[in-house]
């Protein structure tokens, strides 16, 4: 769904827009980070107690990958996002949900970011920087390429709104 297309709530907030379905499989691998580390530390457990070294590395490797997977494409369905008159919102979670908000009065600048494989599923990761310290950027990513756009460019508009006043 495009931000044209959202469709206020009785208050007039907008409603809640999912990462777009063909970016599900690049959020779920993008939740395997602890593969590699953890098939290095099979290999060195089983190196360490006299088991085949390749055994463990391998082991590890396909738990920690399957298990980020897993969860990966149990954590898809629960990020959303949604901009409104006060700046953009990001949800994610289930059992601990966290909404992030970021308020126009505080963004400074944006970027947009497209891997090869985002390329190729029309998707990009739009990153929000923030006034304050050197690792204050929300980040989010796998969304229509579209609708990144659009959101750098209405919050870009905003931004130099604000600069005018």
């Amino acid at each position: 769904m495009n931000i044209d297309e959202t469709m206020p709530d009785a208050a007039g907030v907008p409603d809640w827009q999912p990462l777009p379905e063909r970016a599900r499989l690049l959020f779920a691998i993008s939740r395997t980070g602890l593969a590699i580390p953890l098939g290095v530390a099979g290999f060195v457990l089983f190196r360490v107690f006299g088991l085949p070294a390749f055994a463990g590395l391998l082991g590890g490797i396909v738990l920690a990958g399957g298990f980020g997977l897993w969860l990966g494409f149990r954590q898809f369905r629960h990020v959303a996002w949604r901009l409104d008159a006060d700046g953009l919102a990001i949800r994610r979670g289930r059992l601990y949900q966290r909404e992030t908000r970021v308020p126009v009065t505080r963004v400074q600048h944006l970027d947009l970011k497209r891997g090869p494989w985002q390329r190729r599923r029309n998707l990009a990761t739009l990153i929000v920087h923030t006034a304050g310290t050197r690792h204050s950027a929300v980040t989010l990513a796998h969304l229509d390429a579209d609708d990144a756009e659009r959101l750098r460019d209405v919050l870009g508009r905003q931004i130099d709104r604000d600069d005018d006043d």
